[in-house]
């Protein structure tokens, strides 16, 4: 009996749409059809999508953030990038404390321009005729004595003819629906859907999203910030809950033991592409699966098909394992994760953010060309990124003539309440010292190489270790490794609603940096780092712990946002640190298996034991800048090769 309901389970899902990887083509092993969550890494709240044509673009909640509101840009609702943000720093109904700030920033198109609808102390909205801005100033919406507070975390759905609607939700109790008029004002009369969470059934019901389908309009709302995504339907938009019906929970129940995020919610409205598939982004807090806690990271953002049983959806559970990519073009915007930033623009990147609009106009690009400035009055400036990764190196070299114990400046990581925060600076007591601390573990090394110094911060998962050099060569370690479990874990007051942030800061006196990179290539890259992989598997669960196929097929994996220099400091050559019992090649790729540029193919001989590793190396041509770095395993024999890490060399 359980033979046959098995094979009843296979084939439903395959006539359901679900993408069934593992039963796919061999092409699988060779090329990039698949992805693994999260595809927005790192703190992304309260996500919305939005398509236009063939773009996605995606907003969520930035709360103290600032400037408020990133834009981001994708071509295939896998690989993201930042184009602009919506709300400058000087917005002065912003309020400036953690957790507060803006919330939900829901985008949308309707009447011939691209809208923001945001939380902040009220409803607001701006709009723009493209989304990479300029934005408008953000204009106050209107209340109405009928319809009440307009609450926060609403969303904006557009129906088949073109007419716009706010999806209204304030507190537990509250779930309206309103049409917008060409002015992008509450017209008409509210739509009470009061009944929704009458019995708090649905926790708060958040963040509530509509589409609609042969003749259905579909309202999801989610539970709360820890979880809970719920559908309703109906055919009419109506106050009648008679004409609706609930229909249970949206994603179907984890199966995979090993899923490294919890249930997922507060979802974006699902969307349709041309090949018919259904899909949605939604967020999720990584939980701890082996070690320690990664819920300090935030909330974060993860691709899910919508499968269709009849007119019923389904989001397809989350997943450790590869799942079938949308059926999309790629465009060449690399994995979601830090950016690096030489700084030499005139204009500020939108990866960055500040902590606090009151110094977000103490930078300046200009005061020394191709470095950025810092210049803190009585408040500390930070320039920031949030994190987006368990393995990876970030360095910088900085300028400060540290002659006072007030005067610091370096590398900085903090939770969202800001309360727990590590350092790496160069700063004074008693003489010019080398700073590395986070809470009460502090590491200090006299300063030896001068006012222009090298600072680095390598994290190998929940181990920080900092460095510090006169030419970026040679290194040498501040101190021992300190645990970082105290900033990655889950915060109190859910850490402020954002998740932790990697940059630069100065305090005491203005501060030259040259660059920001992360993460750097030519500090050690762990293999176990990959963002996105196929045929492969983790091996050990130590120090030596690495990468091998799982497959005769081959396989590959792909660690993303590698910085390989520029001009004469680019990449020269590739060393591998791999252990093995046979002989073979890799292929190091740039970007895509199938459209990128091959590297190198770099031969390995045994290493007289899987135990025993060696390096091996290849000159590379050509490279420079930020790629995602992908490594091909051979075809022919599973467990082929170990590989533990990569390196790049100038």
């Amino acid at each position: 009996m359980n033979r046959y309901f098995s094979l009843f389970l296979i084939l439903s899902t395959l006539l359901s749409g679900a993408p069934a990887v593992h039963a796919q083509q061999t092409s699988n092993y060779t090329q990039v059809n698949t992805y693994v969550n999260p595809v927005l890494p790192g703190d992304h709240p309260d996500p919305t999508m939005l398509r236009v044509g063939d773009d996605f673009y995606h907003c969520g909640s930035s709360f103290h953030f600032t400037p408020y509101l990133p834009i981001y840009h994708s071509k295939d609702m896998v690989h993201w990038e930042v184009i602009s943000r919506v709300v400058p720093p000087t917005a002065s109904f912003v309020s400036d404390r953690p957790s507060a700030g803006i919330w939900q920033g829901a985008i949308t198109y309707f009447y011939g321009s691209y809208w923001i609808y945001f939380s902040a102390n009220g409803q607001w909205f701006s709009k723009a005729s493209s989304p990479k801005g300029p934005w408008s100033e953000p204009v106050r919406v209107k209340g109405d004595p009928k319809t009440g507070p307009l609450g926060y975390d609403n969303s904006i759905f557009v129906d088949d003819d073109g007419k716009p609607y706010m999806v209204i939700k304030n507190g537990q109790k509250t779930n309206r629906l309103q049409e917008l008029g060409r002015d992008g004002q509450l017209t008409a009369s509210a739509i009470d859907l009061d009944w929704v969470n009458a019995k708090l059934q649905y926790s708060w019901a958040e963040g509530p999203v509509m589409c609609k389908r042969n003749g259905y309009y579909y309202y999801f709302p989610a539970g709360d910030v820890s979880g809970g995504q719920y559908a309703m339907r109906g055919k009419a938009l109506t106050a009648d809950s008679t004409q609706w019906e609930r229909l249970g929970d949206f994603f179907k129940p984890i199966t995979d033991p090993k899923t490294g995020f919890r249930r997922p919610n507060h979802i974006s409205a699902p969307i349709q592409l041309a090949d018919g598939t259904w899909w949605t982004i939604g967020q999720s807090y990584e939980k701890p699966l082996e070690g320690a806690d990664w819920s300090g990271m935030g909330r974060q953002t993860g691709l899910y098909q919508v499968i269709w049983e009849g007119d019923r959806p389904w989001g397809l559970a989350p997943t450790t394992k590869p799942v079938a990519r949308p059926n999309l073009p790629q465009s060449g915007i690399l994995w979601r994760s830090a950016q690096s930033d030489r700084f030499d623009s005139d204009v500020l990147s939108p990866n960055w953010h500040f902590l606090s609009k009151r110094v977000a106009d103490r930078y300046s690009l200009s005061a020394r060309k191709g470095w950025v400035r810092l210049s803190p009055d009585t408040a500390r400036v930070h320039l920031m990124q949030k994190e987006t990764d368990h393995y990876y190196t970030a360095v910088t070299r900085v300028d400060l003539n540290a002659d006072d114990p007030a005067a610091k400046a370096g590398i900085y990581l903090t939770n969202g309440n800001q309360k727990v925060f590590a350092q790496l600076y160069s700063g004074f007591d008693t003489g010019k010292k080398i700073v590395f601390r986070l809470d009460t573990a502090i590491r200090t090394v006299p300063n030896s190489v001068g006012s222009v110094v090298w600072l680095k911060v390598e994290r190998n998962e929940h181990q920080l270790t900092g460095y510090y050099s006169r030419d970026g060569t040679k290194w040498t370690a501040v101190g021992p490794p300190i645990s970082s479990v105290s900033l990655d874990k889950a915060q109190p007051n859910f850490n402020s609603w954002v998740g932790t942030s990697i940059g630069l800061f100065a305090e005491g006196k203005p501060a030259d940096f040259d660059f920001f990179i992360c993460k750097d290539g030519f500090s050690s890259l762990p293999a176990v780092g990959y963002s996105n992989y196929y045929g492969v598997e983790k091996t050990g669960v130590t120090a030596g712990s690495g990468v091998t196929n799982d497959s005769s097929q081959g396989g590959w994996f792909m660690l993303s946002g590698v910085d390989l220099g520029m001009g004469n400091d680019a990449a020269k050559q590739v060393q591998l640190q791999v252990s093995t019992t046979m002989e073979g090649t890799l292929e190091l790729w740039l970007d895509d298996l199938s459209n990128g540029k091959k590297i190198a193919t770099i031969p390995f001989k045994s290493t007289t034991g899987k135990a025993t590793s060696k390096t091996v190396s290849q000159s590379v041509k050509g490279v420079s800048g930020h790629h995602d770095v992908f490594v091909k395993f051979p075809a022919g024999k599973a467990n082929i090769v170990t590989v533990k890490a990569l390196q790049f060399q100038k």
